[in-house]
């Protein structure tokens, strides 16, 4: 028998898949990643394929464990986007919207339901109040009543709905059981201050969506499991298929970005609080979620949550965040002539370095002792995707201030600068509505995910902040947040508490520079002037005048 113990973490993201082997003590020993296959049939639809996904975590894992004795993994935790899998009575794929069943995955970023967030906003149900007062169209009720109503000639034949995190654990092990993570966040599934848990089927009939209580809320799931506990071991199948032991456990799954707070939330800063009601966590990907834990339930209205236990156990999440970050400033570069052309010539890592190095260069001969002032006539609101939070509103749209007839590097440089402190600015109007909820105020930023490659992502992140960021050694935060779950399935550690506590590490520790303070406030008032204005010109342009 081998006395080495190792867990492992899978990660599907909006794009790739990764695994992860990790030890007892959160280090990643070894890591591999795929890309996924996304349709993207109309405008705002985005749609994946559960066959592929499955696909690649297979061959993402055997990779991994190519010279590593299948004895030593002790536990198997997975995580993934919040999308919505859909498949037929036998579990089969089927279509969420073409003829093709391979394209049975409604993306988190899909846009289409949004007549359907509306109507079930407009029921005012008391459940709402959960997620910040409106259901997002990003959310799975909204998915679903769209599919109701745009397939009703499929709707019959759904016969299972997973969230993708849940569909994941079913694929590895036969076990139909959901996470109380991605249903109290994205499936309006009842865990109240009151002390309520179930399927509120009075909500469900309110909305149109009764039949989903039918067989035991068969379709949606009826055993709810926390995140990290054993939801069941490997089948033989994809034990075989896997190259592992058949039965080995696999813990209860969690969305991505809570998996990133998870591995973050228990990491060790010098001089910082570890006060885990202390730390907002940001997972920066594609789009970007703020996490913030409580002991007490607070209500923020534009917030999502609070959420109980759907992520650090007996504790109250808030889920905040931003439709685009990464996919923003990717969108920044690549529709600007020069960034297209920096492309052609260079990855998009060395197209930000190259970036950085002519802010640097320019700040030199401007005189200014930081790149920060670069941007005082550049003024952008980067809800290109709508704002999650705290407006709660998709309609929202990009607006950028100061543009002018330049194609040059240095032009897209500093669209690139001000759209980062935009995305800054859109953290600290987030922690302002925490905090006014009730939230005591933060005393340090929590940061992971693609995006904080880009030391000036980062930095610029704690100048506009004024506080501190601790920026995890171990780089793969949100892989070790699944092989948390992994150690705890196995029982490992005594609890979740326990495995964040010793898989949690260490972090460097990023200083603002409160030298910008008063330069960031002044850029924060235009910021806020923003979104104001493009209310006032949709009150123009609705009325009758």
């Amino acid at each position: 028998m081998s006395k080495e113990i190792y867990f492992l973490g899978v990660d599907v993201g909006s794009g790739s898949v990764r695994a992860a082997l990790v030890d007892d003590k959160g280090h990643v020993l070894n890591s591999c990643v795929k890309e996924i296959q996304t349709w993207k049939p109309k405008v705002d639809y985005y749609e994946q394929s559960s066959n592929n996904i499955w696909e690649c975590c297979v061959f993402v894992i055997k990779n991994i464990l190519s010279n590593v004795n299948p004895t030593s993994i002790k536990g198997i935790g997975f995580d993934a986007t919040c999308s919505l899998v859909a498949l037929d009575k036998h579990g089969n794929p089927l279509s969420v919207g073409t003829n093709n069943n391979e394209q049975n995955i409604i993306m988190w970023m899909d846009h289409r339901a949004q007549t359907e967030a509306d109507t079930i906003n407009k029921t005012n149900h008391d459940i709402l109040k959960y997620v910040g007062g409106k259901v997002s169209l990003e959310m799975e009720m909204p998915k679903l009543l769209w599919l109701k109503k745009h397939l009703p000639n499929k709707w019959d034949d759904y016969g299972y709905f997973f969230d993708l995190p849940d569909f994941l654990t079913w694929r590895a092990t036969g076990s139909l059981s959901r996470s109380l993570c991605s249903l109290v966040c994205k499936w309006n599934y009842e865990c109240s201050i009151e002390g309520k848990q179930g399927w509120n089927t009075e909500f469900l009939r309110e909305i149109g969506l009764e039949d989903l209580a039918a067989d035991n809320f068969k379709k949606i799931g009826n055993k709810v499991l926390m995140p990290g506990e054993l939801c069941g071991g490997l089948t033989a199948e994809v034990a075989n298929a896997l190259g592992l032991r058949p039965g080995t456990p696999v813990a209860t799954s969690i969305i991505d970005a809570h998996a990133g707070g998870l591995g973050m939330i228990g990491t060790h800063g010098n001089g910082i609080d570890k006060d885990m009601s202390s730390r907002l966590g940001l997972i920066c990907g594609t789009s970007t979620c703020h996490m913030a834990v409580n002991k007490k339930a607070v209500l923020v209205q534009g917030v999502w949550g609070p959420y109980y236990s759907a992520m650090v156990p007996s504790m109250w999440l808030n889920e905040a965040g931003q439709s685009a970050s990464g996919m923003l400033l990717d969108h920044i570069i690549s529709s600007h002539p020069a960034g297209a052309e920096l492309l052609k010539a260079m990855s998009p890592g060395d197209t930000r370095n190259h970036l950085r190095g002519l802010l640097s260069k320019m700040a030199r001969l401007e005189g200014h002792n930081d790149v920060s002032y670069l941007t005082k006539d550049i003024h952008v609101w980067p809800d290109f995707h709508g704002n999650r939070s705290p407006l709660a509103d998709p309609s929202m749209r990009g607006m950028i201030c100061g543009l002018s007839i330049d194609n040059s590097e240095a032009n897209l440089a500093l669209l690139y600068l001000a759209t980062m402190q935009a995305l800054s600015y859109g953290t600290r109007h987030i922690v302002e509505a925490l905090v006014l909820a009730g939230y005591e105020p933060f005393k340090s930023l929590l940061i992971c995910g693609g995006i904080t490659k880009d030391p000036l992502f980062v930095q610029t992140q704690a100048d506009c902040m004024g506080l501190p960021i601790l920026k995890p050694n171990e780089k793969d935060s949100v892989l070790v947040g699944s092989a948390i779950l992994g150690a705890c399935a196995s029982q490992h550690f005594i609890n979740v508490q326990d495995a964040i506590e010793n898989m949690g590490g260490t972090a460097e520790v990023i200083q603002p520079n409160l030298s910008t303070k008063i330069y960031h406030d002044k850029k924060y008032r235009v910021f806020l002037r923003m979104f104001q204005d493009q209310l006032k010109y949709k009150t123009i342009m609705t009325s009758n005048l």
